[in-house]
Protein backbone atom coordinates (compact mmCIF):
# COMPACT_ATOMS: atom_id res chain seq x y z
CA UNK A 1 0.00 0.00 0.00
CA UNK A 2 0.97 3.62 -0.85
CA UNK A 3 0.67 6.75 0.91
CA UNK A 4 -2.34 8.54 -0.60
CA UNK A 5 -0.47 11.73 -0.53
CA UNK A 6 2.51 9.95 -2.96
CA UNK A 7 -0.48 8.68 -5.09
CA UNK A 8 -1.60 12.30 -5.52
CA UNK A 9 1.62 13.39 -6.23
CA UNK A 10 2.52 10.62 -8.59
CA UNK A 11 -0.48 11.84 -10.46
CA UNK A 12 0.55 15.14 -11.25
CA UNK A 13 4.16 13.89 -11.90
CA UNK A 14 3.28 11.43 -14.75
CA UNK A 15 1.41 14.71 -16.33
CA UNK A 16 4.27 17.29 -15.20
CA UNK A 17 7.25 16.86 -13.59
CA UNK A 18 8.07 20.02 -11.68
CA UNK A 19 6.91 22.45 -14.09
CA UNK A 20 9.24 20.98 -17.01
CA UNK A 21 5.35 20.67 -18.46
CA UNK A 22 6.78 16.59 -19.80
CA UNK A 23 5.72 13.87 -17.26
CA UNK A 24 8.52 11.82 -15.46
CA UNK A 25 7.38 8.73 -17.47
CA UNK A 26 8.23 10.54 -20.80
CA UNK A 27 11.85 12.39 -19.17
CA UNK A 28 15.31 11.26 -20.74
CA UNK A 29 16.93 9.18 -18.05
CA UNK A 30 20.23 11.58 -19.11
CA UNK A 31 18.60 14.70 -18.66
CA UNK A 32 19.08 17.53 -15.83
CA UNK A 33 14.90 16.61 -15.06
CA UNK A 34 15.46 13.28 -13.98
CA UNK A 35 19.24 13.62 -12.76
CA UNK A 36 17.37 16.07 -9.97
CA UNK A 37 14.88 13.28 -9.38
CA UNK A 38 17.98 10.39 -8.83
CA UNK A 39 19.68 13.17 -7.05
CA UNK A 40 16.76 13.82 -4.82
CA UNK A 41 15.77 9.50 -4.31
CA UNK A 42 19.39 9.09 -3.17
CA UNK A 43 19.55 11.69 -0.60
CA UNK A 44 16.13 10.84 0.87
CA UNK A 45 16.98 7.17 1.25
CA UNK A 46 20.40 8.29 2.78
CA UNK A 47 18.44 10.46 5.23
CA UNK A 48 15.78 8.12 6.04
CA UNK A 49 18.29 4.93 6.69
CA UNK A 50 21.24 7.41 8.08
CA UNK A 51 23.40 5.61 5.54
CA UNK A 52 26.64 6.78 5.46
CA UNK A 53 29.20 7.87 2.50
CA UNK A 54 30.62 4.05 3.12
CA UNK A 55 27.18 2.33 1.41
CA UNK A 56 26.54 2.71 -2.01
CA UNK A 57 22.89 3.26 -3.12
CA UNK A 58 21.67 1.90 -5.78
CA UNK A 59 18.28 1.19 -7.91
CA UNK A 60 18.43 -1.99 -9.54
CA UNK A 61 15.11 -2.52 -12.56
CA UNK A 62 13.64 -6.15 -11.22
CA UNK A 63 12.57 -7.31 -8.06
CA UNK A 64 14.69 -9.23 -4.98
CA UNK A 65 14.56 -12.66 -6.77
CA UNK A 66 17.08 -11.73 -9.20
CA UNK A 67 19.60 -11.07 -6.36
CA UNK A 68 19.07 -14.45 -5.05
CA UNK A 69 20.78 -15.38 -7.88
CA UNK A 70 23.13 -12.63 -8.33
CA UNK A 71 24.62 -12.01 -4.86
CA UNK A 72 25.97 -15.43 -5.11
CA UNK A 73 27.29 -14.60 -8.54
CA UNK A 74 29.48 -11.51 -7.57
CA UNK A 75 30.73 -12.75 -4.65
CA UNK A 76 30.88 -16.92 -4.38
CA UNK A 77 32.63 -18.48 -6.73
CA UNK A 78 33.79 -21.84 -5.62
CA UNK A 79 33.57 -20.87 -1.58
CA UNK A 80 31.16 -20.96 0.66
CA UNK A 81 28.44 -18.75 2.13
CA UNK A 82 26.48 -19.31 5.42
CA UNK A 83 22.16 -18.96 4.70
CA UNK A 84 19.87 -18.65 7.73
CA UNK A 85 16.54 -21.12 6.49
CA UNK A 86 13.65 -19.30 7.58
CA UNK A 87 10.88 -19.77 5.06
CA UNK A 88 10.34 -20.03 1.02
CA UNK A 89 12.81 -17.16 0.01
CA UNK A 90 15.74 -18.39 1.77
CA UNK A 91 15.26 -21.88 0.29
CA UNK A 92 14.73 -19.96 -3.67
CA UNK A 93 18.03 -17.79 -2.76
CA UNK A 94 19.61 -21.16 -1.57
CA UNK A 95 18.49 -23.37 -3.99
CA UNK A 96 20.65 -20.13 -6.37
CA UNK A 97 23.63 -20.15 -4.61
CA UNK A 98 24.05 -23.48 -5.40
CA UNK A 99 24.13 -23.48 -8.52
CA UNK A 100 27.16 -21.48 -8.26
CA UNK A 101 29.01 -22.57 -4.90
CA UNK A 102 28.55 -24.21 -1.69
CA UNK A 103 25.70 -23.69 0.66
CA UNK A 104 25.92 -23.99 4.53
CA UNK A 105 22.91 -23.78 6.64
CA UNK A 106 23.73 -22.36 9.55
CA UNK A 107 20.13 -22.19 11.15
CA UNK A 108 16.91 -23.66 10.01
CA UNK A 109 13.54 -22.59 11.46
CA UNK A 110 12.19 -26.13 10.20
CA UNK A 111 9.72 -27.87 9.57
CA UNK A 112 6.90 -25.18 10.60
CA UNK A 113 8.90 -21.98 10.26
CA UNK A 114 6.91 -20.43 13.36
CA UNK A 115 10.33 -18.78 15.00
CA UNK A 116 12.93 -17.10 14.31
CA UNK A 117 16.52 -19.42 14.90
CA UNK A 118 18.23 -18.50 18.07
CA UNK A 119 20.84 -21.14 17.78
CA UNK A 120 24.15 -21.10 15.07
CA UNK A 121 26.19 -23.24 13.22
CA UNK A 122 28.52 -21.31 10.86
CA UNK A 123 30.93 -22.87 8.91
CA UNK A 124 34.66 -22.26 9.05
CA UNK A 125 35.13 -19.66 6.94
CA UNK A 126 31.99 -17.72 5.01
CA UNK A 127 32.03 -15.65 2.06
CA UNK A 128 28.64 -14.07 3.25
CA UNK A 129 25.74 -14.83 5.43
CA UNK A 130 22.07 -14.51 3.97
CA UNK A 131 19.41 -14.21 6.03
CA UNK A 132 15.49 -12.49 4.85
CA UNK A 133 14.40 -10.21 7.35
CA UNK A 134 11.06 -10.70 7.32
CA UNK A 135 9.07 -13.80 6.32
CA UNK A 136 6.20 -12.68 4.51
CA UNK A 137 4.42 -16.40 4.09
CA UNK A 138 4.99 -17.77 7.58
CA UNK A 139 4.88 -13.99 9.26
CA UNK A 140 7.90 -14.45 11.30
CA UNK A 141 10.97 -11.19 11.63
CA UNK A 142 14.26 -11.06 12.95
CA UNK A 143 14.19 -8.52 15.81
CA UNK A 144 17.86 -8.01 15.74
CA UNK A 145 19.89 -9.23 12.42
CA UNK A 146 21.97 -12.77 13.18
CA UNK A 147 25.49 -12.73 14.71
CA UNK A 148 27.14 -13.61 11.94
CA UNK A 149 31.00 -14.16 11.56
CA UNK A 150 31.11 -12.57 8.05
CA UNK A 151 29.36 -10.23 6.48
CA UNK A 152 25.75 -9.90 6.04
CA UNK A 153 23.50 -10.14 2.83
CA UNK A 154 19.98 -8.87 3.73
CA UNK A 155 16.88 -10.08 1.83
CA UNK A 156 14.80 -6.90 3.28
CA UNK A 157 11.86 -6.92 0.76
CA UNK A 158 9.40 -6.81 3.20
CA UNK A 159 10.46 -4.78 6.20
CA UNK A 160 12.86 -1.88 4.53
CA UNK A 161 12.33 1.02 6.56
CA UNK A 162 9.89 -0.27 8.68
CA UNK A 163 12.29 0.40 11.33
CA UNK A 164 15.46 1.40 12.22
CA UNK A 165 17.77 0.16 9.60
CA UNK A 166 20.76 -1.95 11.28
CA UNK A 167 23.47 -1.17 8.99
CA UNK A 168 26.27 -2.78 11.07
CA UNK A 169 28.28 -5.72 9.85
CA UNK A 170 25.77 -5.54 6.35
CA UNK A 171 27.53 -6.53 3.52
CA UNK A 172 24.57 -5.64 1.27
CA UNK A 173 21.21 -4.80 1.69
CA UNK A 174 18.41 -5.75 -1.15
CA UNK A 175 14.68 -5.45 -1.15
CA UNK A 176 11.80 -5.33 -4.02
CA UNK A 177 10.21 -2.06 -4.08
CA UNK A 178 6.83 -3.27 -3.97
CA UNK A 179 5.95 -4.15 -0.18
CA UNK A 180 7.12 -0.55 1.52
CA UNK A 181 8.54 1.32 -1.00
CA UNK A 182 7.38 1.79 -4.37
CA UNK A 183 5.87 0.11 -7.39
CA UNK A 184 7.23 -3.32 -8.62
CA UNK A 185 9.73 -3.96 -11.07
CA UNK A 186 12.69 -2.21 -9.08
CA UNK A 187 14.94 -3.06 -6.24
CA UNK A 188 16.78 -0.86 -3.75
CA UNK A 189 20.04 -1.96 -2.72
CA UNK A 190 22.31 -0.68 -0.37
CA UNK A 191 25.73 -1.88 -0.41
CA UNK A 192 29.00 -1.97 1.30
CA UNK A 193 31.40 -0.02 -1.03
CA UNK A 194 34.25 -1.96 0.03
CA UNK A 195 32.30 -5.71 0.38
CA UNK A 196 31.13 -5.03 -3.44
CA UNK A 197 34.78 -4.85 -4.53
CA UNK A 198 35.23 -7.93 -3.87
CA UNK A 199 32.25 -9.14 -6.25
CA UNK A 200 33.04 -11.09 -9.74
CA UNK A 201 34.95 -9.01 -12.28
CA UNK A 202 33.84 -11.18 -15.23
CA UNK A 203 30.11 -11.14 -15.04
CA UNK A 204 28.48 -8.87 -17.33
CA UNK A 205 28.04 -5.49 -16.58
CA UNK A 206 24.50 -5.52 -15.76
CA UNK A 207 25.08 -8.15 -13.16
CA UNK A 208 28.06 -6.65 -11.45
CA UNK A 209 26.88 -4.45 -8.36
CA UNK A 210 30.09 -2.41 -8.57
CA UNK A 211 28.66 -0.91 -12.62
CA UNK A 212 25.56 0.14 -10.36
CA UNK A 213 28.09 2.18 -8.20
CA UNK A 214 30.35 3.32 -10.34
CA UNK A 215 27.20 4.85 -12.43
CA UNK A 216 24.79 5.89 -10.60
CA UNK A 217 22.85 3.35 -11.39
CA UNK A 218 22.62 4.72 -15.23
CA UNK A 219 24.35 2.07 -17.17
CA UNK A 220 21.60 1.45 -18.29
CA UNK A 221 17.92 3.15 -18.74
CA UNK A 222 17.18 2.42 -14.88
CA UNK A 223 13.01 2.15 -13.73
CA UNK A 224 12.92 6.04 -13.51
CA UNK A 225 9.11 6.06 -12.48
CA UNK A 226 10.06 3.35 -9.63
CA UNK A 227 12.84 5.65 -8.61
CA UNK A 228 10.85 8.79 -8.35
CA UNK A 229 8.14 6.95 -6.07
CA UNK A 230 10.78 5.49 -3.44
CA UNK A 231 11.93 9.04 -3.23
CA UNK A 232 8.58 10.19 -2.58
CA UNK A 233 7.82 7.15 -0.39
CA UNK A 234 11.44 8.22 1.73
CA UNK A 235 10.17 11.42 1.56
CA UNK A 236 6.66 10.83 3.19
CA UNK A 237 8.31 8.64 5.74
CA UNK A 238 10.79 11.64 6.55
CA UNK A 239 7.62 13.83 6.99
CA UNK A 240 5.44 11.25 9.30
CA UNK A 241 8.91 11.38 11.84
CA UNK A 242 10.85 8.84 10.36
CA UNK A 243 11.65 5.29 11.04
CA UNK A 244 11.59 5.45 14.54
CA UNK A 245 7.65 6.80 14.34
CA UNK A 246 7.25 4.15 11.48
CA UNK A 247 8.11 1.34 13.96
CA UNK A 248 6.11 2.32 16.68
CA UNK A 249 3.20 2.76 14.61
CA UNK A 250 3.61 -0.91 13.40
CA UNK A 251 4.32 -2.27 16.76
CA UNK A 252 0.72 -0.62 17.43
CA UNK A 253 -0.90 -2.02 14.68
CA UNK A 254 0.57 -5.60 14.62
CA UNK A 255 -0.22 -5.46 18.37
CA UNK A 256 -3.75 -5.03 17.76
CA UNK A 257 -4.09 -8.04 15.20
CA UNK A 258 -1.82 -10.14 17.46
CA UNK A 259 -3.75 -9.67 20.46
CA UNK A 260 -7.28 -10.06 19.32
CA UNK A 261 -5.97 -13.48 17.39
CA UNK A 262 -4.31 -15.14 20.72
CA UNK A 263 -7.96 -14.03 22.67
CA UNK A 264 -9.60 -15.89 19.95
CA UNK A 265 -11.57 -18.94 20.35
CA UNK A 266 -11.34 -19.88 16.86
CA UNK A 267 -8.71 -17.90 14.74
CA UNK A 268 -5.10 -18.27 15.88
CA UNK A 269 -1.92 -16.55 15.06
CA UNK A 270 0.99 -19.38 13.06
CA UNK A 271 4.57 -17.56 13.97
CA UNK A 272 5.21 -17.73 17.94
CA UNK A 273 6.13 -14.38 20.06
CA UNK A 274 9.24 -13.13 19.87
CA UNK A 275 9.05 -14.19 16.20
CA UNK A 276 6.27 -12.47 15.05
CA UNK A 277 6.35 -9.98 12.04
CA UNK A 278 4.89 -6.65 11.60
CA UNK A 279 4.40 -6.75 8.36
CA UNK A 280 2.58 -9.63 7.54
CA UNK A 281 0.48 -11.05 10.36
CA UNK A 282 -0.23 -15.02 9.38
CA UNK A 283 -2.91 -16.85 10.58
CA UNK A 284 -5.34 -20.07 10.53
CA UNK A 285 -8.93 -20.92 11.10
CA UNK A 286 -10.42 -24.06 12.42
CA UNK A 287 -11.13 -25.47 9.25
CA UNK A 288 -10.31 -24.12 5.40
CA UNK A 289 -14.54 -24.16 5.13
CA UNK A 290 -13.97 -21.36 7.85
CA UNK A 291 -11.30 -19.38 6.40
CA UNK A 292 -13.29 -19.04 3.08
CA UNK A 293 -15.77 -18.09 5.12
CA UNK A 294 -14.07 -15.43 6.67
CA UNK A 295 -12.17 -13.74 3.27
CA UNK A 296 -15.90 -13.99 1.63
CA UNK A 297 -17.04 -12.12 4.31
CA UNK A 298 -13.87 -9.27 4.31
CA UNK A 299 -14.19 -9.20 0.51
CA UNK A 300 -17.62 -8.24 0.96
CA UNK A 301 -16.59 -4.99 3.45
CA UNK A 302 -14.10 -3.94 0.65
CA UNK A 303 -10.98 -5.59 2.30
CA UNK A 304 -9.08 -7.77 -0.07
CA UNK A 305 -5.77 -9.54 -0.36
CA UNK A 306 -6.36 -11.75 3.58
CA UNK A 307 -5.79 -15.32 1.41
CA UNK A 308 -2.28 -16.63 2.81
CA UNK A 309 0.53 -17.98 -0.05
CA UNK A 310 -0.52 -20.45 -2.90
CA UNK A 311 2.04 -22.41 -1.00
CA UNK A 312 0.47 -22.39 2.80
CA UNK A 313 -3.10 -21.50 2.51
CA UNK A 314 -4.37 -20.21 5.31
CA UNK A 315 -4.90 -16.30 5.90
CA UNK A 316 -2.45 -13.12 6.03
CA UNK A 317 -2.97 -9.45 7.05
CA UNK A 318 -0.23 -7.41 5.10
CA UNK A 319 -0.15 -4.16 7.20
CA UNK A 320 2.91 -2.12 5.55
CA UNK A 321 4.27 1.35 6.50
CA UNK A 322 0.98 3.13 4.93
CA UNK A 323 -1.73 0.26 5.77
CA UNK A 324 -4.07 2.64 7.99
CA UNK A 325 -4.54 1.89 11.69
CA UNK A 326 -8.83 2.01 11.13
CA UNK A 327 -7.88 -0.98 8.86
CA UNK A 328 -6.35 -2.90 11.27
CA UNK A 329 -9.01 -2.33 13.62
CA UNK A 330 -11.69 -3.50 10.64
CA UNK A 331 -9.97 -6.58 10.75
CA UNK A 332 -9.99 -6.99 14.14
CA UNK A 333 -13.84 -6.45 14.21
CA UNK A 334 -14.56 -9.22 11.61
CA UNK A 335 -12.73 -11.73 13.37
CA UNK A 336 -14.51 -11.11 16.51
CA UNK A 337 -17.85 -11.44 14.51
CA UNK A 338 -16.87 -14.59 13.12
CA UNK A 339 -15.66 -15.77 16.44
CA UNK A 340 -17.04 -19.33 17.69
Amino acid sequence: MLPEIVLRQAQEAIWDLDGTGIGVLEHSHRGKAFGRVLDGAEAAVREVGGIGSDYAVLFVSGGATAHFARVPENFLGDRTADYCHTGVWSAKAMAEARRVGNVHVACSSEPDFATVPTTFAWSESPVYVHYTSNETIYGTEWVTPPPAPAPLVCDASSDIFSRPLPLANHGLIFAGAQKNLGPSGISLVIANKEFIKLGSVELPPLDRYETYAAERSLHNTPNTFGIWVIGAVCRWILSEGGLDAMAERNARKAKLLYDALDASKSWRAHATPGSRSNMNVTFRGPTPAREDELIKAAEARGMSGLRGHRSVGGLRASIYNAFPEDGVRALVALLHEHDA
